[in-house]
């Protein structure tokens, strides 16, 4: 049968009344009397958190949770850690969390996680956003429960420490701790989990410090999948770089052992390890997993015969340093607080309103944001910059902000030696050094993964993608870890970061879907992201600038998109070089449009390569009487509302010109913004079809046009 709260808790018991134990042993690993009374404490601490959140699911005062029980061994890793050594948990961590806060003077780790199972606003870490192992004070960064997404920012963080503490960085961790990243048997199947550790190891191959304990506890099941019994040992025991160390996740004295040479090794050499614990699941995967559903009897005895509590136990009365009466004695004195202490938070107010919960999510404080933008401008300006086109201009300003602040990093995939495939970034690294620009693999993931480690770490990254549709590769890395860490941490956490993405359509002589994409469906729809998209030199000097100081203010995660048929654009019309400009260290508040012109008749709405095709449209309607003013939204989230209504009322017609897609594209938010508004005048869209691009001149046919522009305009105008 499956076990409920009170099986498990009668199991033990009985177990204990049925403890055979072994003539005495010696203390052995480290473990004293003291500090194997601990750790059994911690051990029972998760097994009787486990059962309070089952009891208050059951009596509908608590929420989803999934269960540490038969992975109280993780105890034992946190005492081999210090409690600044930065960890990133599996959610099978309740010991480990209890063990590491204990050590923290004022935490209470036991009403910590219940206020989190009631979803309480005293949630000290989510502030009753999320059940979530995390505390600001114990260096523990609370994670989602996304399969194996902590670990590209745990293999960022543990790249930042070491550059960090070199480069003067201001960081919350030292320059000497180690990162901790635990995981399950099922995560470490996932091509992201895969993908971290091919990350850490290629780092390290170079020379690069990686001081990574990487945890693996593997009780043999993916919800209902078995793993492989010798599955983990001869996927990672192998790997060249990758020390591994295993141990018994239900012997303590093994685990300590083991975990305290994991510990010296990353922390001695900085250098990844890898450490395989062989644990059970008690109890089923969650609260509602029936386990009984697709295990045999024998096999869910058989791991309760393991149960690391009764291991401990069996350990330190054998070893003389407790008898059973006395650990029973604990043990119900452990059930009884934790009782106690449910009884009491499930009468814990909870998030009672939208603004309550959405007040970490982006914070905001534009003041700031245009101090530090100032701050971060040229020490003195003598001459005028030069005309410049878009990518010469985002060059420029990326040189600026590097020679300005030393927490400036910008990464990813070419844009050091080569200097971007754009030539974006050409000759940054030369001037920088290659601890300032680098290349990386040719991973999104792991890209990201870097920034969201090293804006952890204090540092304001710039990593880039190499193409918009190359993004959806790791795009959980954004939605999934950027965007929540400041949500589901209540703002303790944050990982600022401006990620650079060339993208969107209309290149000449070469494409087709994958290097013309004009898709940002996937991106608008984070909350808390700013998306930001410039379709001249000035702007994108200005809003780079000013999505910099958003990171560094804020921690606001920004995605900066770069039009690629923009970035040499010189001409606005044959040969007259109107769409030069020289980059400004002027302030671009978020979310404020971007007008041209002042016409009466109709506003053109658009972005990115439709301004100067829209430009180009309202030149031409202006021989025929017909004046349209063009606006320029440049933030796609958050949208300039204000400015929009401003415009689309003072000429009562608006025609949106699209270049994304006719489902899912701008134009629909746009459309809802006005509407939601109570804008009642003329409102017509143009767009891109609902397809991929296709390679060479058919790209055309599916792409927005100026012919189509110019056709609804004169048709919104001659028809109102």
């Amino acid at each position: 049968m499956a076990l409920g709260s009170l099986d498990l808790d009668g199991a033990f018991r009985a177990g204990m009344d049925a403890l055979v134990v072994p003539e005495h042993i010696d203390a052995v690993g480290g473990i004293d009397a003291a500090a194997g009374v601990e750790l059994f404490e911690s051990q029972a601490a998760g097994r009787h958190l486990d059962l309070a959140a089952r009891r208050l699911g059951a009596a509908r005062q608590g929420f989803y949770s999934i269960g540490s029980s038969g992975h109280e061994g993780n105890a034992a890793v946190a005492a081999a850690l210090r409690v600044d050594d930065p960890a990133l948990l599996h959610y099978r961590s309740a010991a480990f969390f209890v063990q590491r806060c204990k050590q923290i003077p004022g935490l209470d780790p036991v009403r910590d996680v219940l206020l989190g199972v009631v979803a309480a606003a005293a949630d000290p870490i989510s502030g009753g956003r999320h059940k979530v192992f995390g505390s600001a004070a114990a260096s523990i960064l609370p994670q989602t429960s996304t399969i194996a997404s902590h670990l590209p920012r745990a293999v960022g963080l543990a790249f930042a420490l070491d550059r960090a503490a070199k480069q003067g960085i201001s960081c919350r961790w030292p320059g000497d701790a180690v990162v901790v990243c635990s995981f399950g048997d099922a995560s470490a199947n996932h091509s992201t989990a895969v993908g971290a550790i091919n990350a850490a190891l290629h780092a390290a191959h170079q020379g690069v410090p990686m001081p990574l304990v990487l945890v693996c506890e593997d009780n043999g099941l993916g919800i209902s999948v078995p793993t492989a019994p010798d599955w983990i040992e001869r996927a990672y025991g192998p790997r060249p770089g990758l020390t591994y160390l295993a141990a018994d996740g239900c012997d303590l004295p093994d685990v300590l052992g083991a975990a305290e040479d994991a510990v010296h090794l990353a922390r001695t050499w900085r250098v990844p390890v890898f450490l395989h614990l062989r644990t059970v699941r008690l109890g089923g995967h969650a609260g509602s997993d029936v386990e009984s559903a697709y295990r045999g009897p024998a096999d869910i005895a058989a791991d309760l015969a393991r149960d690391p509590l009764l291991g401990t136990a069996r350990y330190l009365i054998a070893a003389g340093v407790a008898e059973a009466g006395d650990l029973l004695e604990r043990y119900e004195r452990i059930s009884a607080h934790v009782r106690q202490t449910a009884d009491e938070v499930v009468h814990e107010a909870r998030l009672d309103s939208a603004a309550a919960v959405l007040a970490p999510l982006a914070p905001t404080h534009p003041v700031a944001i245009r101090d530090d933008v100032a701050r971060t401008g040229p020490a003195s300006q003598t001459s005028a910059a030069p005309r410049m086109t878009l990518a010469q201009a985002i060059n420029h300003t990326l040189a600026e902000l590097l020679t300005k602040d030393p927490d400036v990093l910008v990464f990813g995939e070419d844009v050091g030696r080569k200097g971007g495939v754009y030539g974006v970034t050409k000759g940054l690294r030369k001037r920088f050094g290659v601890r300032r620009v680098f290349d990386t693999l040719l991973d999104e993931q792991s890209v990201l993964g870097t920034a969201l480690g090293t804006g952890a770490a204090g540092f304001i990254p710039i990593p880039e993608i190499q193409y918009l549709a190359y993004v959806h590769n790791a795009a959980d890395q954004i939605r999934g870890e950027a965007a929540t860490l400041q949500f589901f941490s209540n703002g303790q956490y944050r990982n600022p970061m401006v990620v650079r993405i060339a993208g969107l359509a209309y290149q000449k002589g070469f494409g087709g879907h994958f290097h013309n994409d004009n898709s940002l469906a996937a991106l608008r729809d984070i909350p808390g992201v700013v998306v930001a998209v410039p379709a001249r030199a000035d702007d994108a000097a200005a809003m780079l600038r000013t999505c910099v100081s958003a990171a560094r203010v804020d921690g606001r995660v920004c995605v900066f998109v770069e039009p690629i048929a923009l970035y040499h654009t010189r001409d606005l019309h044959v040969g007259d070089e109107a769409w030069l400009a020289s980059p400004t260290t002027d302030h671009v508040p978020i979310g404020t449009a971007r007008v041209y012109g002042d016409g009466t008749d109709l506003t053109i709405v658009t972005f990115g390569n439709g301004v100067p095709m829209s430009l180009r449209t309202a030149n031409r309607l202006a021989g025929e009487g017909i004046h349209a003013r063009v606006l320029d939204l440049r933030w796609l989230t958050p949208l300039p509302t204000t400015d929009l209504l401003h415009h689309a009322e003072a000429t009562g017609r608006v025609l949106v010109a699209d270049e994304t897609r006719r489902s899912g594209g701008v134009s629909e938010s746009v459309f809802a913004a006005l509407v939601d508004a109570g804008y009642r005048g003329v409102l017509a869209r143009v767009t891109s079809a609902d397809s991929f691009i296709p390679l060479g001149p058919a790209a055309d046919t599916v792409l927005l046009g100026e012919s189509a522009i110019e056709a609804a305009a004169r048709r919104i105008v001659s028809s109102s």
